[in-house]
Formats: structure tokens, C-alpha cells, sequence
């Protein structure tokens, strides 16, 4: 399965990133013309999480069918194994610009390591990660399977999308004063944490841009 049913969240990002998409999507969308310098009159579809459909996730060629991404004889399984990234809401824009988030309401969240033992997998897993790498001038010795490797997974899918031709942004959303979850009150806090993040992966924040860029939102708001 590509695709994962879930309930309405009770707490913690999976909740606010719902309410965002489902009820709240002038707030996001207005953050992200902002962040893309898009025209007023530029439109952003959201696919998921719905509500109409259960709030599901997608991730694999699904997610891939779902932003209308044709690779025209390339394979995503070339690139990265089965049950790769599940992608926490997905949108598009008028004018095709593909938007994939990842949500944290939290700074624990930003923490992971890979967790697999098919040695094929682990081979292509880590190719993939060092051609990343090297679009970003990082050394190899940087290990992207520790500790922060979720953000480096997504990192390396949207580059990957970027070098087919399509213009994709991981936006990361760190949701602030999520009390229930004991998150960063403010901006700075979440830097500080990111500035270590990129520290930890070698990366210097100002030469992905082209590829992503950050959002903070206050649930306060919400």
C-alpha cells in the first residue's frame, strides 16, 4: 500500500497540518506565495490530507500520480525502494509548481535514523544520499542515515524531482506554541535547532533554497 488512511489527529503536527489543508488554507497558501513570490492571482490545489478522503498519505508512484508527475520512462524505484518517503500534505500550483510538506510541531520530531536490513536497499538508499551530497558539495563522510534522516530523504526526493525538470519545494512547516507537545515557542528557537540540523549534515542552509524553504506557523492562529 502507497496510500495511508487516517483519522482525524487529536494533537502534535498530523492534527495542525489537517487543519491547515482542510480548514485554514488561505493561511498556508498566503505563507507560501509569500515564500514563492507568487502573483495574488495564482491558485494552490491541495491533494492530501483531505478529509474527503479520509485524510490519507501518499508516498511511492502514488504520491508521484497525484501531483501529475509523468517521468517518462524513469522510475522512481531506480532512485529509491519501495516505501520511501510518506509526504504529510501535497499541493500544486496554478502555474505547476509542486509543493510537498513536511510538518513538526516539536524539535524531537526533526530526529531520525534509517531503520532497514536488505543490503540492496541500504546500497541504493545511500547512492541516492551521496549523489544528493554532492549537488550540495557535502562531503561523503557526513552520515544522512543518522540522526536527521528523514530531512535528508526529502531533501534528496525533491532534488531528484528537480533534476527531471520540475520545479518542486519541500516546505518544512514547524508549527509554534504547540503547548500540548511541549513545542518551541518562538522563530528562534526552531532555528537554533535547524542551524544544528544543517550543521550535523554538512549542509549550508543558503544553497538549498532553490529547493525548499521554511515556514512558521502559530496554532494560536489556528
Amino acid at each position: 500500500m502507497t496510500r495511508f488512511h487516517q483519522q482525524e489527529a487529536s494533537k502534535g503536527s498530523q492534527k495542525w497540518i489537517q487543519v491547515l489543508v482542510n480548514h485554514k488554507k488561505d493561511v498556508i497558501n498566503k505563507e507560501i506565495r509569500t515564500s514563492l513570490q507568487l502573483p495574488e492571482n495564482e491558485t494552490i490545489e491541495w491533494f492530501s490530507p483531505l478529509e474527503s478522503e479520509n485524510f490519507k498519505e501518499y508516498k511511492d508512484e502514488e504520491f508521484l500520480v497525484k501531483l501529475g508527475i509523468n517521468l517518462k520512462g524513469v522510475k522512481l524505484h531506480e532512485f529509491w525502494p519501495r516505501s520511501g518517503p510518506r509526504w504529510d500534505a501535497l499541493a500544486k500550483s496554478s502555474s505547476g509548481k509542486l509543493i510537498l510538506v513536511e510538518a513538526k510541531s516539536h524539535i524531537t520530531e526533526l530526529m531520525s535514523d534509517f531503520r532497514g536490513n536488505n543490503q540492496t536497499s541500504i546500497n541504493q538508499i545511500q547512492n541516492s544520499l551521496n549523489a544528493t551530497k554532492r549537488r550540495f558539495g557535502v562531503k561523503e563522510s557526513y552520515d544522512w542515515t543518522k540522526l536527521f534522516y528523514q530531512y535528508a530523504n526529502r531533501i534528496a526526493h525533491v532534488n531528484w524531482l528537480s533534476k527531471q525538470g520540475y520545479d518542486a519545494r519541500l516546505i518544512n512547516l514547524y508549527f509554534l506554541n504547540d503547548k500540548e507537545m511541549e513545542g518551541p515557542q518562538t522563530k528562534e528557537e526552531w532555528r537554533g535547532a535547524l542551524r544544528l540540523m544543517h550543521r550535523c549534515l554538512g549542509l549550508r542552509e543558503h544553497l538549498i533554497r532553490d529547493l525548499g524553504f521554511d515556514l512558521f506557523i502559530d496554532v494560536k492562529t489556528l
